[in-house]
């Protein structure tokens, strides 16, 4: 096949030249002034005065912040799904369905032509990172393999149609892009997960494939389904694509991923980068090493707000945007997109490392958190620590959630539990208790709340460990019919219904308990 490397190497010199000399705070005035007259002739823009509005303050004053809940009942809602000229002009023809980590329904989220012409720009943007760390790169002179979900859409009406992401921007792909992903329509379109991976284990050996994507849990997965046709080669991807060059993931905190990562790109050229990608839009990307943070893209048809996560379910919290952000704080994020959402309190949680250009850390998610006793423990405190004690016995987790175990008899305070699916071999009861006090540890340095809720036993019980075996977690996920494509393991359960069904489900199950 051609060898389109060089083209993309022409495009990536414009865009890192137009990044060096970006003026982001222009930028995202300049976005938001042009997506408010966009939307100016909409029932949203009418309610809301856009014509009058011509600075960022002036956009806060008229404009509160929304959940998805909000707008879904006092605009999109009334008319699904036929949304025409509702919250952005136009009729939206495409809606992305996201649930998020959380055991609620699907959301509908709209995702217009401009929509998925930015999303298609902010995925070159990955590109063009990894040609310019990689000037010998040949990534488009292969293919690249997205893991995604099911690429059918349903239909909700004519001419519109709901789905996956990746089955929108399929669906829009053009002909001859095709050449250049892997796997083709038929593959794509199986619905069933566990048929779908088969499929694309028997056809993936004949592929050049050069860049590999998706969420981390459900790739080691697919690569475990794939080495099990070699049993008696080694467990690395060189011996499957020897011109890898790139795998790129996002969804979830990467950090207890990294080891085995590293293990199946020995013999390979491949680097990982993150992106920020979520059904509301793309809003960032890895441009450095990893430790750089995310850079946020800010000249692509998103506004950006941020709420300090102390202040969120205040009822006047303060908004602050790129020209008033400051390293080192939690933010939720909110974003005002080309799709029509409009300061729409996306749900993540995020940490600036840079101002100049904005990188950032997502640290987790507004409601992922686990604070049953006033112990306040983000859901980056809990990745951190789980990967760190991980790393210190030499093991490495595929798959993990924490819950609250409320106290039931006079003498239990109540704690937290760990379900936690190692990679290999689970350890023995000894290291499993290792394992759960170096959690326990790392949380008490951490987190202020944490240490004083545990300091003595007085406030909360040492926290509880169930090991189980290889595979619960996937079994678990296909049982709740949420097994593959963007699906993911909720981190902290903090319903507890949710939080029962996979203690039931984990009964028999149980390798080490703690």
């Amino acid at each position: 096949m051609i060898d389109a490397t060089p083209l993309l190497r022409v495009y990536a010199t414009r865009r890192l030249r137009s990044l060096q000399a970006e003026n982001v705070c222009n930028s995202q005035s300049a976005q938001l002034l042009s997506l408010l007259r966009r939307a100016a002739d909409t029932k949203f823009g009418r309610d809301h005065g856009f014509q009058k509005i011509h600075s960022v303050a002036d956009f806060q004053a008229a404009v509160p912040l929304r959940r998805y809940e909000d707008i879904w009942r006092d605009y999109w809602q009334p008319s699904f799904p036929v949304l025409k000229d509702c919250t952005w002009p136009g009729t939206i023809r495409f809606f992305a369905l996201s649930s998020g980590t959380s055991a609620g329904t699907s959301k509908y989220i709209p995702c217009s032509e401009d929509m998925n012409r930015a999303n298609s720009r902010a995925a070159l943007d990955l590109l063009v990172h990894h040609v310019a760390n990689r000037p010998a790169s040949h990534v488009l002179g292969g293919k690249i393999f997205m893991l995604g979900g099911s690429t059918a859409l349903t239909k909700l009406a004519h001419g519109i149609f709901a789905g996956d992401l990746s089955g929108i921007a399929a669906s829009r792909m053009p002909v001859w892009a095709r050449s250049f992903t892997f796997p083709p329509p038929e593959l794509a379109l199986i619905a069933d997960w566990e048929t779908k991976v088969g499929a694309i284990v028997d056809a993936i050996p004949d592929q050049d494939i050069r860049a590999i994507g998706g969420t981390p849990s459900w790739l080691l997965i697919f690569f475990e389904h794939l080495f099990s046709r070699r049993p008696g080669s080694p467990p690395r991807l060189a011996s499957f694509f020897p011109n890898l060059e790139l795998v790129a993931h996002g969804g979830v905190n990467f950090a207890p991923y990294r080891p085995q990562f590293a293990t199946l790109l020995e013999g390979t050229r491949a680097e990982t980068r993150e992106v920020y990608a979520a059904s509301e839009g793309f809003i960032a990307v890895s441009d450095r090493e990893a430790q750089a943070g995310l850079r946020l893209i800010t000249d692509n048809g998103l506004f950006y707000e941020f709420i300090p996560l102390a202040e969120l379910d205040n009822s006047r919290p303060a908004r602050h945007w790129i020209e008033t952000i400051e390293p080192g704080l939690e933010y939720a994020i909110a974003v005002s997109s080309c799709a029509g959402l409009w300061a729409y309190i996306l749900g993540d949680t995020i940490r600036f490392l840079d101002t100049v250009p904005p990188r950032l850390v997502i640290t987790g998610r507004t409601s992922y958190a686990l604070s049953g006793f006033g112990e306040h423990l983000t859901g980056e405190d809990i990745e951190t620590a789980v990967a760190a004690a991980a790393a210190a016995i030499g093991g490495v987790v595929s798959d993990f959630s924490a819950g609250i175990l409320y106290p039931r008899v006079e003498s239990s305070r109540g704690g937290h539990l760990y379900v936690i699916e190692f990679c290999s071999a689970p350890p023995d009861p000894a290291g499993a208790k290792r394992f759960i006090e170096l959690i326990d540890s790392e949380l008490c340095r951490r987190n202020d709340d944490y240490r004083a809720h545990r300091s003595g036993g007085f406030g909360m019980d040492s926290p509880r460990l169930i090991i189980v075996q290889h595979g619960t977690f996937e079994g678990w996920m296909k049982a709740r019919g949420k097994l593959g494509g963007q699906n993911k393991v909720p981190r902290i359960i903090n319903d507890q219904g949710l939080f029962e069904s996979l203690r039931s489900f984990c009964a028999g199950r149980i390798a080490v308990s703690v």
